[in-house]
């Protein structure tokens, strides 16, 4: 019987961060690593840190009884296209997740996630899908995350916080807490810069930097 066909979608620096963490997962499920593979149709290697690379559509010619697919690209919107283009075609979402996370009660989480190591999910917590947390965030209890969120590495996220989807959180970013019935609310498609810290609400769209974090002003 031909055996489920597993996929990183995207070779770049995301997808090799996650490749690890697919392996041990995959290697404690008891699945051969062969059938563990990239997918990359600008890739320049036929192979990359031990993984064969396959295009989108040798991926789908591969003599499989089941796909699975971990899309590792950080522009949510292009993983929003891979996503849909992947569910038209019969592929399952897969979710990676470190070995060390942490998440506690009540927790819900969408489809297809990446958690990185040290990432930590607390309480009374609802996350769409598509979420990529990378190392070292948190959210603590009572956030609602929307689809298609990105955590760049060390993101806080702090209490009674409202995250809509397609936002980008930068590296060391830091979410003031918010209300009960008062949330802290960060708009669709919203961009916090590095190290910003959030104290207020966030536009939908809008880019805000520094501290406390203020709109961008372009020259």
């Amino acid at each position: 019987m031909n055996q489920p066909l597993y996929a990183i979608y995207g070779a770049s620096g995301c997808g090799r961060g996650i490749m690890p963490l697919a392996r041990i997962q995959l290697q404690n499920a008891g699945i051969q690593l062969s059938k563990l593979v990239f997918i990359d149709d600008n890739a320049t290697a036929s192979e990359i840190n031990g993984h064969q690379v396959l295009s989108y559509a040798s991926f789908l010619k591969h003599d499989a009884r089941q796909r699975f697919v971990a899309i590792a690209i950080a522009n949510s919107a292009v993983r929003e296209k891979l996503s849909l283009q992947c569910l038209a075609d019969g592929i399952t979402p897969w979710a990676v997740t470190a070995n060390n996370v942490v998440t506690m009660d009540n927790v819900v989480i969408g489809e297809g996630a990446l958690l990185s190591p040290f990432v930590t999910i607390t309480s009374n917590i609802r996350i769409g899908k598509y979420f990529h947390a990378n190392l070292y965030s948190y959210v603590e209890h009572d956030c609602i995350i929307g689809d298609y969120v990105t955590f760049a590495p060390g993101v806080k996220c702090n209490g009674n916080v409202v995250i809509e989807d397609h936002a980008y959180i930068g590296s060391g970013a830091v979410i003031k807490q918010g209300k009960p019935g008062a949330p802290l609310v960060i708009g669709r498609g919203a961009v916090i810069g590095m190290g910003a810290v959030v104290t207020k609400n966030v536009a939908a769209g809008a880019t805000v930097v520094g501290n406390p974090a203020k709109p961008l002003v372009k020259n």
